[in-house]
């Protein structure tokens, strides 16, 4: 696999007057890759870019170190698409149409029913292969498209609101599938606003805000618990006052304190705490969520 699986480059995309997306660059390694944000951030956009099927105002893409402007029926040869609408020919049964969806690919007939066969199986869907898509409930329709943009084994996948529409179980059983696919060798780029999701099921993530990217990186360094707590005993001032200081941030409430961006929290505490006298009630880390992460960027871009 190549170092990176996502490039961009000084990307930019304009809608007439309405700028989608502004000066994005990338490198993204190969896994399960989040791109989250609100609805209208410009996660759509990013990905229609990234398969060619839109040509950026300015900049450039690459996918597995193949460029999207330049190479792209070599990139859509090795990519997988599971769209956010409803796009699924309602006249068609399952197996049929998971069968054409591998013919267009590139399978000759006779595997393409075998592997048509073998990916209904896997997302479920095994008992309905002879159902009309039309009949099909949201859930269904749902797995349907995640079946069809992984029936050619493509390298990469990019699912767009994959959970969309789906009841609670729906939502627990597409997760669970997604989580999956990385055992199969196919990553996975998984595009949403729901950012308990993309916790669940993926380990790097790009976040977007108005067509700008606040934060890049892997899941478990973007949420690492780089904040304690300090609940004290009596007036909190002196101990703020030495901590700002030291060089670190303060956050006050009530009687607890929150201290960040410093390299020995617990030792900076613990030296402000002798220094200054006050009482030590607890002392913990907090727990930052994807979400937390998220809102804390906006505000400072």
């Amino acid at each position: 696999m190549p170092d990176t699986v996502l490039e961009a480059s000084d990307l930019g995309h304009a809608y007439g007057s309405v700028v989608a997306l502004h000066d994005v660059d990338l490198a993204v390694p190969s896994g399960r890759i989040g791109l989250v944000g609100a609805n209208g951030a410009g996660k759509t956009t990013l990905i229609k870019i990234l398969l060619g099927i839109l040509r950026p105002t300015t900049g450039s893409t690459k996918v597995l170190e193949l460029s999207s402007q330049r190479e792209t029926i070599d990139v859509r040869s090795h990519v997988g698409y599971m769209p956010e609408g409803d796009c699924l020919p309602v006249d068609q049964k399952a197996s049929d149409f998971l069968v054409l969806a591998a013919g267009l690919a590139g399978l000759p007939s006779q595997a393409a029913r075998q592997r048509a066969s073998d990916v209904l199986t896997l997302v479920g869907l095994d008992e309905e292969r002879f159902r009309y898509l039309g009949d099909f409930s949201t859930g269904m329709k749902q797995r349907t498209k995640l079946a069809q943009a992984i029936v050619h084994d493509p390298s990469i996948v990019f699912l767009d609101e994959p959970a969309a529409g789906l009841d609670p179980q729906g939502r627990e059983e597409m997760l669970e599938l997604i989580g999956r696919l990385g055992s199969f060798g196919i990553d996975v780029v998984v595009s949403s606003h729901v950012l308990a999701d993309i916790e669940r099921t993926c380990d790097w993530v790009i976040m977007l805000d108005g067509g700008r990217v606040l934060r890049s990186g892997p899941l478990e360094t973007l949420t690492d618990a780089s904040m304690v707590d300090v609940e004290v005993l009596g007036d909190h001032a002196a101990l703020v006052s030495w901590l700002e200081s030291a060089g670190a941030t303060v956050q006050t409430s009530d009687s607890t304190i929150t201290v960040s961006q410093s390299d020995d929290l617990y030792g900076l505490v613990r030296d402000g705490l002798a220094a200054t006298g006050t009482g030590l009630r607890s002392l913990g880390p907090r727990s930052t969520s994807l979400e937390d992460v998220f809102l804390e960027a906006g505000k400072r871009s």
